[in-house]
């Protein structure tokens, strides 16, 4: 049985999360938290296996409501966020806390989507009270899991090589459940690349804007959102704009653009298959990352960049993911030319993409 503990300063979403779980015979609402000092206190009494957690609420928010939890009674904590900016960067803080994940919701309560979000929910609660065990035992050794690595030797592998090549032209990442955790530590040990980035994380739209905002204010580099028939520069990272899929077009050598397209066959966006097979079209040399995230996207855009480019394929350890879905579907695959924690994947792409030097002449006078 599920027990879980909802924490949610409205009685309308109390009782809606609670509708929404309640038919379902493994989930069992153990109780229901006003504010987030409440939450902290009956998760010490209570210790459920999964909370939902507002992220506005009185008295103490849902960000340092998160922090006591995860530092006292680590329990999976499953944020519920509305399409807000200002929300969606307290969630993404919330999931550099020790959130696990988060659900999407609108802010009105006329058009909240009780079907859709009760399912999202459902299927959330039984992935993480699954993974509650692991997640204690990283947090009580005062670890986290981008070090989680660290304590259990990886088993071999079988890499693939790449011959020496001219330093890459683009590079392209595809990351999902515990991306804002883990892509601050890339881009930090990274630091300014010689070429573009673009990255698609899986999220809804609204939160995008926040993330790359938030994403460059911690790391001082150029971070941001996509936008219709954008020019890709050097040292530019580029996070698709959520709830939509980026191609990279080439109109001329050299010459890189991006366009935001949905494609109806994705089953999830921003869409990593969408963009990697994509860059697989450039002339350019292409470095492909895989990190932490549920299902396999980025697999098979990932094969078409092997088989049509030879390209790098950097995965992320994933004994080191919050979630090893993708890049062990990737790895499976034979893809993978390095297995590398997200700091490693950071100071690996600083070395793959240097800063193309332009010749100078001299003239004489």
């Amino acid at each position: 049985m599920i027990r879980l503990l909802i924490s949610d300063d409205s009685a309308f979403m109390r009782i809606a999360i609670r509708k929404m779980v309640e038919s379902q015979s493994d989930i069992e609402v153990v109780g229901e938290a006003k504010t987030g000092q409440m939450c902290v206190e009956m998760a010490r009494e209570l210790r459920p296996d999964v909370i939902t957690m507002d992220v506005e609420m009185p008295v103490m928010d849902g960000l340092e409501a998160t922090r006591q939890i995860m530092a006292a009674t680590p329990c999976p904590i499953i944020m519920l966020s509305s399409l807000t900016e200002r929300n969606s960067v307290t969630t993404i803080r919330a999931l550099e806390l020790g959130a696990v994940d988060f659900i999407a919701k609108k802010s009105s309560f006329v058009q909240l989507d009780i079907v859709q979000i009760g399912a999202d929910l459902v299927e959330k609660l039984r992935y993480w009270a699954k993974k509650k065990s692991r997640l204690s035992t990283i947090r009580s050794f005062g670890a986290s899991p981008l070090s989680a690595a660290n304590n259990a030797p990886a088993a071999p592998r079988q890499l693939r090589t790449v011959p020496s090549q001219q330093s890459a032209g683009l590079v392209v990442l595809g990351i999902s459940t515990g991306g804002p955790a883990t892509l601050p530590h890339v881009l930090k040990s990274m630091g300014r690349l010689g070429c573009p980035m673009v990255v698609a994380q899986h999220m809804p739209p609204m939160f995008t804007s926040g993330f790359a905002a938030h994403l460059r204010s911690e790391t001082g580099l150029d971070v941001v959102e996509s936008t219709e028939q954008m020019e890709l520069k050097p040292g530019m990272i580029v996070i698709a704009k959520g709830g939509t899929d980026v191609v990279i077009r080439e109109p001329f050598p050299g010459k890189l653009m991006l366009y935001q397209k949905t494609d109806v066959s994705a089953t999830i966006h921003p869409n990593a298959d969408v963009l990697f097979r994509s860059a697989a079209a450039t002339s350019c040399h292409v470095v492909a990352v895989v990190m932490t995230g549920m299902g396999s996207d980025g697999m098979l855009g990932a094969k078409d960049l092997v088989a049509r480019k030879n390209a790098h394929v950097l995965v992320q350890e994933p004994e080191s993911c919050i979630v090893d879905g993708m890049p062990t579907s990737t790895l499976n695959a034979g893809l993978a030319t390095a297995v590398l924690s997200p700091k490693e994947i950071g100071t690996r792409l600083s070395r793959l993409c240097v800063s193309r030097t332009i010749p100078t002449f001299k003239t004489s006078v």
